[in-house]
């Protein structure tokens, strides 16, 4: 028996732009890039709908075979066109079923910005800010009125316990030997990512969760998975935090600071460190509410809000926080067992215990210094 022919249709997470003088299109999912000349341009609107290859010629009689042939093999092979039964298909599939009230402007920036190159070479880095700098002057940081009426503000009281703890928060990029106490990792936890009450919605709607920091329509899109590295009386491994039974539930065994490293894009220096914290979308959670493609920022303002919760308690603990958006992705993901569509890496946050004699360490590099001043409420400073 002649298998029947597999078809063919275009991928969901194509859009087209001017790029200078030359109109392209892009799959964002896949981050290819392809010129939109003629046989492309109708070759992608033939196939929106599934076909065969001898369908694709038949309606496409104007140009010749061998080019319809041709570039129907390059854009398969770029990810422009999905073949049926494929993973790619599949992939397509559930992007469509996923992000279909998010399609084109959520989609585009969520997965435009997955997996990209990162430099991890500091030095290579500061390099480059240089250069650029000695050719464009940096932005201003304060932004100022001079020619208004100014209202000089009362001391603010930073007296106590909490105006202490925001003060003393800073992103760490070294840390001691020693390990993590598994009873701070829990508290960490709780307090960050932790269900503290259920409100029951009328009608049908169902209950929502209250956690410490705000969420869209209380819709909480976000899970936390835990990398423990070093972490008293805790295997090593990546576990699902479960925020209503303050549990650890085992994803894999094992990780080591290699492994950290690569889940970071390259950043090795993460690798001395206790515990790390991958924040993944669950989506579907704020598409079931907000329709509208705008509110993909709310899941990334959920992640900045979870994230400066994360890094105030680990300070209030004593612990050396950082966080970071420079992540392998794909690695993440698959670690975690996630598909990247429904579900997908956001941020990472991670925590060590703090060098002994040090209270700042922000930059790993050797050799370099950095120096910090304390601004003051009327605008001096002083040196600390």
């Amino acid at each position: 028996m002649v298998p029947s022919p597999r078809r063919l249709r275009r991928a969901a997470s194509i859009v087209s732009y001017w790029r200078d003088s030359e109109l392209v299109f892009e799959n964002y999912r896949t981050h290819n890039l392809i010129s939109a000349d003629p046989i492309v341009t109708a070759l992608l609107h033939c196939c929106s709908e599934w076909r065969t290859r001898a369908q694709v010629c038949s309606r496409m009689s104007e140009f010749k075979p061998s080019g319809v042939g041709s570039a129907v093999r390059q854009l398969t092979g770029r990810g422009f066109l999905v073949q049926e039964g494929s993973a790619a298909a599949r992939a397509d599939r559930k992007l469509q079923e996923s992000w279909s009230p998010w399609l084109p402007a959520g989609g585009l920036l969520h997965f435009s910005a997955k997996d990209l190159p990162y430099v991890s070479d500091l030095g290579e880095s500061r390099r480059a800010l240089l250069v650029r700098a000695r050719r464009e002057a940096a932005p201003p940081a304060v932004k100022r009125y001079p020619r208004t009426a100014r209202v000089q503000l009362p001391n603010p009281d930073t007296k106590g316990e909490f105006p202490q703890v925001l003060l003393a928060r800073r992103t760490w990029r070294e840390f001691s030997e020693r390990h993590l106490d598994l009873e701070d990792l829990s508290t960490l936890l709780w307090l960050t990512c932790g269900v503290q009450y259920w409100v029951k919605l009328p009608g049908s709607i169902g209950r929502v969760a209250l956690k410490t920091s705000p969420s869209a329509g209380a819709r909480h899109p976000l899970e936390a998975y835990v990398a423990a590295l070093r972490v008293r009386a805790l295997p090593r491994g990546l576990y699902h935090y479960s925020p209503d039974k303050h549990r650890l539930e085992l994803v894999r065994g094992g990780c080591s600071s290699h492994q950290f490293g690569r889940y970071l894009a390259g950043q090795s220096w993460y690798g001395s460190a206790g515990a790390l914290m991958f924040m993944t979308a669950v989506f579907g959670r704020n598409q079931w509410k907000y329709p509208d493609s705008a509110a993909y920022r709310t899941v990334i303002l959920d992640a900045g809000h979870i994230c400066q919760t994360f890094c105030l308690t680990a300070t209030w603990l004593g612990l050396a926080p950082f966080c970071t958006m420079a992540l392998a992705d794909s690695k993440v993901e698959k670690a975690l067992g996630l598909d990247g569509i429904s579900e997908s890496a956001v941020y990472a946050a991670g925590v060590g215990t703090r060098p002994r004699t040090k209270d700042w360490a922000p930059w790993p590099e050797p050799g370099v210094r950095l120096s910090k001043t304390r601004n003051l409420p009327d605008g001096g400073s002083r040196m600390v």
